[in-house]
């Protein structure tokens, strides 16, 4: 049996109404593997069909479903499928007892690699977008695989962050890899397949059901060192992630945030708890192994010159407005003529640099050493 045929019968076993991946590793664990199972006979099933409706719709459908048909669809879509067994297959998420069986996946995967999990909340702030986007340039800086969601707020500033680093980005699914979701992220995703790689356990088609979250949410624990939070609410996705990360073995982390916020109150929590403050990438390099493994496994492609105005330029053009007078950063993004979003991330660089102070109220003043 190769290992080509047995991808092709667990992924006609996940077509069929019902065969998620816990039953499809039921099936291998019962049978010795897909293919065994897929040629099994109908008395082989009866001990399993007396108990489980699932398996009777294996026995009803089986005769109608072509795992080659199957297969050539995948490959017309851009779609590849990797097993555990296979050196490619995420390592972390290989180890744990409920790995899927099968995962979907277009771009390009290393299994070596053991990312760092950035996630929060999708209705971040202006700072936690900059938070993100910071922390996962420097980790891909440090060949570190930044791991999310493609969700919005959070997960896109990590995504964006990662590929702005010239560094690789997976991004978990909880629908089919024959679609976006959510659609505004598609040119996001285009950019991940160049470096990185979207992945998915749910079978092409599979819509975004809100169901299917927390099983993806699992996996993106399931393949990271440590789960940092930044922004989220107290009942939110990203702490669903912490739970799973928690049974895992996973370092969770959070970045504090402003008091007032009401997506301050998740990673505040967190901390309480005993969770790691994160103020930048060396609170989390102190803690993992990660970036000696990785330099010089995954090399960051060159960052393309970038158009004018500099990172130096941007700094500098704040540090001169600003003084010991509180100025809020709406006066600095006019006089600077620069996107919100750039200048939040500059103030947050000038802020870990210890140039900067923000005050409540999203005002700014030159720290003491300026």
């Amino acid at each position: 049996m190769g290992i080509e045929e047995e991808k092709l019968v667990r992924a006609a076993f996940r077509t069929i109404s019902g065969i998620g991946s816990q039953h499809l590793r039921r099936l291998i664990a019962y049978f010795g593997s897909a293919v065994k199972a897929w040629e099994a006979s109908t008395s082989q099933y009866l001990p399993m069909a007396t108990q489980e409706k699932w398996v009777q719709e294996i026995m009803k459908v089986r005769h109608m479903i072509d795992p080659l048909q199957i297969g050539d669809s995948l490959t017309k879509q851009g779609i590849q499928m990797i097993t555990p067994d296979e050196i490619d297959y995420p390592r972390l998420l290989a180890e744990l007892a409920d790995a899927p069986p099968l995962l979907y996946y277009r771009g390009r995967l290393q299994g070596s690699a053991e990312g760092l999990a950035i996630v929060g909340s999708r209705r971040a702030t202006s700072y936690g977008k900059a938070v993100a986007r910071v922390l996962a340039r420097d980790a891909v800086a440090r060949g570190i695989v930044v791991v999310s969601g493609l969700a919005r707020g959070i997960d896109t500033a990590a995504h964006q962050g990662a590929l702005d680093g010239g560094g690789v980005t997976w991004a978990f699914l909880g629908c089919g890899l024959d679609r976006i979701y959510p659609l505004e992220n598609r040119k996001l995703a285009e950019g991940i397949l160049e470096r990185g790689a979207l992945i998915s356990e749910f079978v092409p088609g599979s819509p975004p059901n809100a169901a299917h979250f927390p099983a993806r949410n699992r996996l993106i624990s399931g393949c990271s060192r440590g789960v940092v939070v930044v922004e989220a609410a107290e009942r939110s996705g990203a702490l669903i992630t912490v739970d799973f990360a928690l049974e895992q073995g996973r370092e969770v982390f959070a970045v504090p945030g402003p008091i007032f916020s009401e997506v301050s109150r998740g990673p505040h929590h967190l901390l309480r708890q005993g969770a790691k403050i994160v103020e930048g990438i060396e609170d989390i390099c102190s803690e993992l192994p990660l970036g000696s493994h990785y330099v010089g496994q995954i090399a960051p492609a060159k960052k393309p010159a970038p158009d004018i105005p500099s990172s130096d330029q941007e700094h500098e053009s704040i540090l001169g407005q600003l003084s010991d007078v509180p100025l809020h950063i709406d006066q600095i993004t006019i006089h600077s003529k620069l996107p919100v979003s750039s200048i939040s991330l500059a103030l947050l660089e000038l802020q870990l640099s210890g140039k900067v102070i923000q005050l409540p109220g999203q005002h700014y003043v030159l720290a003491r050493e300026c």
